[in-house]
């Protein structure tokens, strides 16, 4: 039975470590496929659905930093992961019955078509899943920037940040035994709690623009449709 949801478009941000499953890098075919049936099931009750994907299962710019490496030699190599994690997940999508396309911030032609906002809400009111890819275009800015970014660009109700944990905490709940889990959170308390929600510039491109950011976990396989039907004993609504 599909359930009421709040939110008819939502953009949806996940790691690239959430494909990667069991292994130490790289791809689990049965990893992608949870996270492939978890969004059909969305998409199946009429739900528009985004998606930016991080590059974690192959590269972290930080590594590189740390190595020696130019901080933007290594962005740009984050932003071509996560075009090569784009197209492993709209291939899985379209196997499993779901209409994707991936686009691009960086000119990759003929491997992913470049950004085109219009295309893109086109598609999503066509009901395709629609992938943002290559990042911003611009190193110095995380995949949490992009997911917000286009967002903003593409009309969604609100940015869903899929993570470990269900929801933003006092502290480090995997530290801190004690660590308060908070339903609902203002722009506002989480700036004056110095929470780390998103980036300090997704964070403030949502706040200006008045963009609920959803915290949930995704590992847990009720969480997705829960918090879309404002259920906040799965995450934390910040707005």
């Amino acid at each position: 039975m599909s359930r009421e949801f709040r939110f008819n478009r939502v953009l949806l941000k996940i790691s690239g470590e959430a494909l990667k499953g069991t292994q130490d890098h790289g791809y689990d075919a049965e990893a992608v496929r949870e996270v492939v049936s978890r969004v059909k099931r969305i998409i199946d009750q009429d739900v528009e659905v985004a998606l930016v994907v991080g590059a974690g299962n192959i590269w972290r710019g930080v590594m590189g930093r740390s190595g020696g490496m130019d901080r933007v030699n290594a962005d740009y190599m984050g932003m071509l992961a996560t075009v090569m994690n784009a197209l492993c997940l709209r291939d899985f999508f379209t196997a499993a019955g779901v209409p994707a396309i991936v686009q691009s911030s960086i000119g990759m032609e003929p491997i992913a078509p470049r950004y085109d906002r219009v295309k893109a809400i086109r598609a999503l009111e066509a009901g395709q899943l629609v992938i943002f890819a290559g990042g911003t275009g611009s190193p110095f800015f995380t995949t949490d920037t992009t997911a917000v970014l286009r967002a903003l660009e593409t009309d969604c109700d609100a940015v869903l940040k899929a993570t470990k944990v269900d929801g933003v905490y006092t502290a480090d709940p995997m530290k801190d035994p004690s660590a308060r889990r908070f339903a609902t959170l203002s722009f506002d308390e989480a700036l004056s709690r110095q929470l780390k929600v998103m980036d300090s510039t997704a964070f403030s491109m949502c706040r200006d623009n008045d963009l609920p950011i959803i915290v949930f976990n995704f590992s847990d396989p009720e969480s997705f449709e829960a918090v879309l039907a404002g259920d906040t004993a799965y995450g934390t609504i910040v707005s």
